[in-house]
């Protein structure tokens, strides 16, 4: 989606190859996702229901799973500083992609109504 591409690219190229990763890892594992922009961040739906989102700040990456998604992975997530329904993932750290991997997956199956 163009308007996505857009909020990628309107950020330095080391924060853009950040924001591509964790878009791959969202479209790679949960293929029938759709993509919009909404809160104004990229947005992802599947079945009709929201999946996840994830923005980019000053000083962190913001990734929301909802909050049953945070609530799943709490102890993975007990570092970083949350909301409800999000994460702050520090640009100044590693980022935990197979984490987020991980919380998309659950999502996905959550979302398809196995819960």
């Amino acid at each position: 989606m163009q308007q996505v591409n857009d909020y990628i690219a309107s950020f330095p190229l080391e924060v853009q190859a950040i924001l591509k990763q964790i878009r791959k890892i969202i479209v790679d594992n949960a293929p029938d996702v759709i993509e919009h922009f909404s809160y104004g961040m990229p947005a992802y739906k599947l079945n009709g229901k929201p999946l996840v989102y994830f923005a980019a700040f000053k000083n962190h990456i913001g990734f929301y799973a909802t909050p049953s998604g945070h609530t799943k992975f709490s102890i993975a997530l007990s570092k970083y500083k949350q909301g409800k329904g999000s994460v702050q993932f520090p640009l100044a750290e590693p980022i935990p992609f197979e984490l987020m991997k991980e919380m998309v997956l659950f999502r996905v199956w959550e979302n398809e109504g196995r819960e």
